[in-house]
């Protein structure tokens, strides 16, 4: 990476979200890693670390961002690029999410412009927004949206390992890496449990449930709610969507990609009908 990245601003680092007086995420971009803005670290209201960044197994997870591996070819995702009959491939092919505005910022969220650039040129556009919300003394509610548009006069498109010929792996979008305990987190929906029932599968809400901490994600949108999860317990903590699962999704001159997912972070684990509630709770509020 060359020193434009390493000095993508941010102005007035640390930003944080607070719930009344409690801060439950820290936002910017991380030390060794300016490519892209992430949540990290994001906490429970009772103090306990619900992400983890630049673990040793991944070191391009960088708690909660936005992240897509292929855009018009370039990796916005980090780490290796997977090729068709080659596998994963280191490529000289990485993009960064620059920052280019704050239109808005409170204690409890905050807006933001941002350019996904690449090789010199702006691919999109994005307006991200994030907001922190106390449910009650037990959780609260991050809500994470974004608006990708292609301004440019080129149509484009976004992809995945999935789609270049990795199967199952139709990661990018948003996601969140959590910690690793000393047991894989237990992983449930309203009609699934377990690695093997959830990933790959759409639902109206995933949650993610460690020794004392349960994240429960909710597609807060029609559209959002189409994508399939993205899940890993047992090689790694980690849950996102998916935008590009089976095939590319188009984002044509002038078209926009919106998603929004708020995840509801508790403290304790929940089971599921405790999570359900919250879930419908985060549409509904």
């Amino acid at each position: 990476m060359t020193d434009r990245h390493a000095t993508a601003p941010f102005p007035d680092l640390p930003a944080t979200l607070t719930c009344g007086t409690t801060t439950v995420a820290h936002y910017g971009y991380g030390p060794g890693a300016p490519d892209r803005p992430r949540l990290h670290p994001v906490t429970t209201l009772g103090g306990i670390t619900v992400t983890e960044e630049r673990p040793a197994d991944h070191l391009h997870h960088l708690g909660v961002s936005v992240a897509v591996p292929d855009v018009a070819g370039y990796n916005f995702w980090g780490g290796r690029t997977f090729v068709r009959g080659r596998g994963p491939t280191a490529l000289d092919n990485h993009g960064v999410q620059r920052h280019l505005a704050r239109p808005h910022r409170s204690p409890d969220g905050f807006t933001q412009e941002l350019g996904w650039e690449a090789a010199g040129t702006e691919l999109l556009r994005e307006h991200r927004t994030v907001t922190a919300t106390q449910i009650d003394g037990q959780a609260w509610e991050l809500d994470l949206s974004f608006v990708l548009t292609n301004h440019g006069d080129t149509d484009l498109s976004i992809g995945s390992p999935a789609t270049n010929g990795r199967p199952g792996a139709g990661y990018g979008g948003f996601f969140w890496r959590a910690p690793k305990e000393a047991a894989p987190p237990a992983v449930f929906s309203a009609t699934g449990e377990g690695e093997g029932e959830v990933h790959g599968r759409a639902a109206d809400w995933l949650a993610l449930a460690g020794d004392s901490w349960t994240l429960v994600l909710v597609g807060a949108t029609e559209e959002t709610r189409r994508d399939p999860w993205f899940v890993r317990t047992a090689e790694y903590p980690g849950v996102g969507s998916s935008l590009a699962a089976e095939e590319r999704l188009p984002v044509p001159a002038g078209g926009s990609v919106v998603r929004r997912i708020i995840t509801v972070v508790a403290d304790g684990r929940l089971d599921r009908e405790t999570a359900a509630g919250y879930a419908h709770g985060a549409v509904t509020r």
